[in-house]
């Protein structure tokens, strides 16, 4: 009976173990800083499309990248591209108000235009280096690159 139990026990924690396991094998930290519309546009696309498959995701705009999280954006984050005429800003935002996508520009991009927060399109914040920087190596985060 013991023995019952304990193989019980055992299961029982597998489950919950391979139950967590699941759960952060999901993340995604697309980190774009390419300058060209359409590999932003489509840093974009992937992302939206591996939230649609589970994916809890982030965004980390760097460089030239930074400019999306602009409220004041150069035309060619706000001008849309085909196929669909979807802008690459157009898209993140839509992410960030219907699937909770998370952005964020790199720690030295506003201090490197000089500017503060007030320049950014609302729910954009400013990463904390060490919390991306733990968040990249966390077991089960894939990281994009473009």
């Amino acid at each position: 009976m013991r023995f019952s139990k304990i193989i019980s026990a055992s299961v029982f924690a597998l489950g919950l173990a391979t139950t967590a396991q699941a759960q952060d094998a999901n993340k995604l930290i697309t980190i774009l800083t390419a300058p060209e519309p359409q590999t932003q546009l489509m840093a974009m696309v992937l992302t939206m499309n591996a939230m649609a498959a589970g994916a809890e995701a982030e965004v980390l705009l760097c460089g030239p990248a930074g400019d999306l999280a602009l409220q004041d954006a150069p035309e060619s984050a706000t001008a849309g591209q085909p196929p669909r005429d979807a802008s690459p800003q157009g898209l993140m935002q839509m992410m960030m108000a219907n699937q909770g996508l998370k952005v964020q520009v790199c720690a030295i991009y506003l201090p490197g235009r000089g500017e503060d927060a007030s320049v950014l399109v609302d729910g954009v914040t400013a990463a904390a280096p060490d919390a991306m920087g733990a968040a990249i190596v966390a077991p089960g985060t894939t990281v994009m690159s473009f």
